[in-house]
Formats: C-alpha cells, structure tokens, sequence
C-alpha cells in the first residue's frame, strides 16, 4: 500500500517567537520537521512539504539527513490549510498512491502507536475515504457533532466564532485520505465552499463533515492514547508542554508508551 505524506509548513510561527520559520523551529534540539519525518518515514513513501518562500532548501537538506524523500512546494502566502493541501495535490496525482496523509507541521507528540493504528485503519476496507484520530478535550478550539448513529455531521472552530462545548472531540492534526478522497473529492469540495467568515482562511477541516454527509461510510476516527497527542506546539508554553512529555517518553517515564 503506497503512501504519500503532505506537511502543510507555510507558517511563521510568529506566537511562538522561535526566530526561525516555524517548521523549523526546536523542539528539544531538533527541528519539528525532524521529528516529523523520523516518526513518519518508516511508514511512507515519499514527503512533500509545502514550506514559505525561502525555507526550500534547508527542508531539503534536512529530508537528506533523515534519507527521506523529500519534494519542497512553496505557498507564496499562508491562506489556509486548504490552499497548502491543494498545492500538494498535483504533485500526489503525478506518483498516484493509493493513501495521502496529512499532518500539521507542529505536531509532534503523535505517539508511534497512534501512527500504526491509523495505518490499519486504512487498511479496513474499499468504502473507508478518511481516518482521523481523535482526542476529548476541555475547552476545545475544534469540535465535531455527530448524529444519533456516530457520524461527523458538523464542525465547530473557536476561531471563527462557533459556540464550543466545555468538552469537545477534536482532531490530532494528522489525517489519512484515499486517492479518491484527495485526488477527486477535495477538489470538489474546495469548488463548493469558501472561506471561513471571521479568519478569511480557506480551512481543511470542513471537508470532514462534508465528506460524511455524502459517503455515510467514508470517515472513519479512532481515539488517540494520550490527548497530549493534540497539542499543536503554537506558543512558548505549549513548547515547554510537549518537550517535558518528549523527553518523559525517551526517558521511560510514562509506562507503556514510545518516543
């Protein structure tokens, strides 16, 4: 089974004042993008990372170190997770795997048994389109509703102003989509909608449900193990968060889990 993986990366990191472009920002002593790509290596087959201008080549140089192969796309400006997926899109076409995931570049604490779960859920048959881990958390910046039979049949975001729950599901920032999903339905969807009202982004979020209310079957989701999966590293203290629980997994402090 051929895998792709796309690391939408255009952004600055401005909140989390690294100095440097936010992919390549240290987590720990290492770029984020190098922990992506070690965690995800071992099960894809080729990365294209969609970075701002003037980051192509040190992308490049850290895809060689880690023996990856790499293909750099620009997104001139960061108008949304959509936009950069869809940069993506065509280069996928052209190499044609039967599965795209996708991951956000600043989430990094995806635990490995997370990734092999999500490898097998792809695996579980011709009508899955979509498999998203999932996390319950407090205060939550991204929920999904679901009808009585568990389908995702809506999505509401904080930040464009949506009501959120005290305790929502949310998504880990890594997705898998097959060919189909990606290749002819996204663009179908970016066809149909626009930006969301209060941030002006063009989101990739809203496909989920989109994608469920038109393929019943095709979104599968699965709980993640620790909902510190979740965090995306934005600010200073969401650094400080995820390398202490980095550094307690390589040291062996939190029982039964892996770096």
């Amino acid at each position: 089974m051929s895998r792709v993986l796309i690391i939408p990366a255009a952004g600055s990191g401005s909140r989390l004042a690294a100095g440097v472009p936010k992919v390549l920002a240290p987590v720990n002593g290492r770029p984020m993008l190098d922990h992506l790509l070690r965690l995800y290596w071992p099960h894809v087959d080729r990365v294209v990372c969609v970075v701002r201008p003037g980051v192509e080549q040190e992308v490049l140089r850290l895809g060689g170190a880690a023996g990856v192969v790499l293909q750099p796309l620009v997104q001139a400006a960061p108008t949304g997770m959509l936009d950069a997926i869809l940069i993506a899109v065509e280069q996928v076409r052209q190499v044609g795997p039967d599965w795209v995931w996708i991951t956000w570049c600043d989430q990094v604490a995806i635990l490995p048994e997370t990734v092999d779960e999500l490898g097998r859920r792809c695996a579980e048959g011709a009508e899955v389109g979509m498999v998203v881990p999932t996390v319950a958390r407090r205060s939550p910046y991204i929920h999904f509703d679901r009808d009585s039979h568990h389908r995702i049949v809506g999505l509401r975001q904080r930040r464009e102003g949506d009501a959120m729950p005290e305790v929502g599901e949310s998504d880990a920032g890594l997705f898998a989509l097959s060919r189909r999903a990606c290749l002819e339905l996204l663009p179908v969807f970016d066809a149909e909608t626009g930006p969301g009202r209060t941030t002006g982004e063009r989101n990739f979020l809203p496909f989920i449900p989109w994608l469920s209310a038109r393929h019943p079957n095709a979104v599968v989701t699965f709980p993640c193990r620790d909902p510190r999966e979740a965090v995306g590293i934005n600010t200073p203290g969401e650094l400080r968060e995820i390398e202490s629980w980095l550094r307690e997994r390589r040291e062996g402090l939190a029982p039964g889990m892996s770096a």
